[in-house]
Order: structure tokens, then sequence, then C-alpha cells
């Protein structure tokens, strides 16, 4: 028989867990939103690589709470797993777009100017002198 304190306990993990699985829901099904919606390379690849982190992190976060919390295992796996995907997606992501700038694809500009282009030239135009 459960003591008050544990079911409490328990009560309580099950609810952050359902939470983080929920957010993490929303935030891959708001990614997949963003790379139909958006314009051009730059914001897709914006919405392929910060909400998919997010994403992905929460849900495993409560697989792993989930796993502590029921079966009493600490998985050093998940908690590597957390850690890669948050340092290589929006380093991955900066990357594609930087190459796809270097390849001038242009991005769709409405009221703003490109200003890694006006950064660029200006760096270029001080190595030419």
């Amino acid at each position: 028989m459960l003591s008050l304190t544990e079911t409490l306990i328990s009560i309580i993990m099950n609810i952050i867990i359902i939470i983080l699985m929920l957010s993490g829901t929303f935030f891959i099904f708001s990614s997949a939103l963003g790379i139909i919606r958006f314009p051009d390379v730059f914001t897709r690849l914006h919405a392929a690589t910060k909400a998919p982190t997010l994403g992905i992190m929460s849900i495993l976060l409560a697989t792993f709470l989930f796993l502590y919390g029921s079966h009493q295992i600490v998985s050093g796996k998940l908690l590597l797993a957390i850690l890669f995907i948050f340092l290589s997606s929006p380093v991955g992501g900066h990357m594609l777009s930087r190459a796809a700038h270097k390849a001038n694809v242009k991005p769709y500009l409405r009221h703003r100017e490109d200003e890694y282009e006006t950064y660029m030239r200006t760096k270029n135009k001080k190595q030419a002198k």
C-alpha cells in the first residue's frame, strides 16, 4: 500500500510527464506547420531547427522522468541524446543557412534589408584594400 505522499508524488510526476509530452507534441506540430507555411529557405530552416529541438527535448525528458518514476531507471542515453540534440540541431541549421546564403539563395525580404549581405560586402571591401 502506498502512503499519501508517495501517491501525491506519483500524481505530480504523471502531470509533469503529460505536460512535457503535450508541449513536445505542440512544438513538433508547429514546426511542421512552419515548414509548410513559411516563404523561403531561411525561415523554413528556423522552423525546422528551433521548434523540433524543444519538442524532442521535452519528449525525451518526459521519457526520462517516466522511466525514473515508474521503473527507477536512470537512462544516461536519454540525457546524452538531449544534450546532443540541444547542441547539434541549432548549429546544423545555422550552417545550412550560411551555405544557402553563400550559394546566393536570396531571403524573402518584405520590410527589411539583408544585413548579412551588407556585412559581407563591407568586409570584402576592407580586405580588398
